[in-house]
């Protein structure tokens, strides 16, 4: 947004805050605290104090990592337990889990200041692993009962609704005397019933058999399944088939959006987290151990080509066309490690049909081998008016190209296969392995070919 809106963006939220009745989308008022925070950090601090109890946990949700740390610093325990508990209790674990982050003495006091229910809820939301689903679960769901008329059902709907003790509901879960899932009924088809009609006639209907996560259940398997059944919400059950909460789309984007951010910095040998950090040391320092590690790379390449020293003097055209056929075999084995690691990531690509995106991926890179070697070949033939060059750099490039394929390919299947992320120090192996193979291939076949 531009200065301009920001400011009437301001004076919207300073009229609506004094009016006590705000409509504006919490993200709308974080974007103007991130404004006003480089304006006057004291009237950023200020502002924070007057938002009301029930908006403020959600625009802290919405700051960045930075600003929200600041934000904590300046806010007292039982203001944010007031926040926290106006939250949804998977917002709530989530504020909970960054005050962790920020200040583990602060959280303490935090949840001393929240009632002990909703404490023991968001305890055992945080008990979940990061890589489960039961991490990301809601807990407040409208629950209905088997045995139950429908009329009751919506009253009840109605006055939970009334005193703000549910939001988003579109769907009934309805469930037996021992909370196990039954059924999943979207309200718009629930007002169609007679009201009259009880649960137990319905519940068997195909259309409402529930489709359904375990707690424990991989984040990969639970982003999969909202993307094979175009879900918008999903239950949650334990291992018995008792209803514990909901994931709500939403929580899935996000999902999506932080794996993918942290693939993207893994490739580059990035830590996400680092880079959030405001310290410049702790920055530097960790992406320098990656840059010393392509050091190591770079100098072991630069041994390949240092055999090929008296080669390289009597033919001084190899040192010009050198970086040609090392840069090729780079881009083409990022293109195919990049295509590999995402699919591996969404589930496209898995140990059982790794030889089928093996093949693809190679042949791939041999026609493209093919291609660049016509081109490159006639441009060095005409260059240096020298054929057997043309040959040479010609068969550098479809050497070098097919490896780039291969590699790019394989390296992140073996390391999805022991069990690490694909994304991690790939770029950094292939790019040894092209390196490495794209010198000595293009100085070993100048040595046999050109140098008598």
């Amino acid at each position: 947004m531009e200065r301009n809106e920001l400011i009437e963006l301001g004076n919207k939220i300073d009229e609506a805050l004094a009016s006590g009745e705000i409509s504006i989308h919490p993200s709308e008022i974080a974007s103007y605290l991130k404004f006003l925070y480089h304006e006057d950090k004291e009237e950023f601090f200020a502002y924070l104090k007057k938002l009301p109890k029930d908006l403020l946990g959600e625009v802290l949700l919405e700051l960045p990592e930075s600003l929200r740390d600041e934000a904590l610093e300046h806010l007292s325990a039982k203001e944010l337990a007031a926040a926290i508990e106006e939250l949804d209790s998977d917002d709530a674990t989530d504020l909970v889990k960054d005050i962790e982050e920020f200040d583990e003495e602060l959280e303490q006091k935090v949840l001393e200041n929240i009632s002990e229910e909703y404490k023991e809820e968001i305890e055992e939301l945080i008990s979940y692993d990061e890589e489960q689903a039961g991490a990301y679960m809601q807990t407040e769901v409208f629950k209905a009962y088997v045995d139950e008329r429908i009329k009751d059902a919506i009253e009840r709907l109605r006055k939970l609704k009334a005193e703000g003790e549910l939001s988003n509901v579109h769907q009934v879960y309805v469930v037996d005397k021992d909370d196990r899932l039954r059924a999943i009924i979207p309200l718009e088809d629930l007002i169609l019933y007679d009201f009259e009609t009880k649960f137990s006639d319905i519940v068997d209907d195909e259309r409402y058999k529930p489709i359904t996560v375990k707690a424990t259940e991989p984040v990969g398997d639970l982003i999969k399944k909202f993307e094979d059944y175009d879900l918008a919400v999903v239950a949650v059950v334990d291992d018995e088939g008792r209803l514990l909460g909901r994931i709500t789309s939403d929580d899935i984007i996000d999902l999506v959006e932080e794996q993918a951010t942290e693939q993207i910095y893994n490739l580059a040998g990035v830590d996400e987290e680092i880079e959030e950090d405001e310290d410049i040391k702790e920055v530097t320092k960790k992406r320098a151990w990656w840059l010393l590690i392509n050091l190591g790379t770079a100098i072991l390449a630069s041994l390949v080509i240092g055999l090929f020293d008296e080669t390289i003097q009597k033919y001084v055209a190899l040192a010009v066309l050198m970086p040609i056929v090392a840069s090729m075999g780079g881009n083409a084995g990022t293109q195919t490690l990049t295509v590999v690691v995402r699919k591996l990531a969404l589930g496209e690509i898995d140990w059982q049909n790794a030889k089928q995106a093996l093949l693809k991926e190679t042949l791939i890179a041999l026609l493209n081998g093919l291609i660049f070697a016509v081109i490159m070949g006639a441009i060095a033939w005409i260059w240096f008016h020298d054929h057997l060059l043309g040959v040479v750099i010609a068969l550098a490039m479809v050497i070098n190209l097919l490896a780039a394929g291969f590699f790019g390919a394989v390296i992140p299947l073996l390391l999805k296969k022991i069990g690490s992320d694909p994304a991690v120090g790939s770029s950094v192996l292939l790019t040894t392995v092209t390196d490495v193979v794209g010198f000595f291939a293009f100085l070993g076949l100048a040595k046999l070919m050109l140098v008598h």
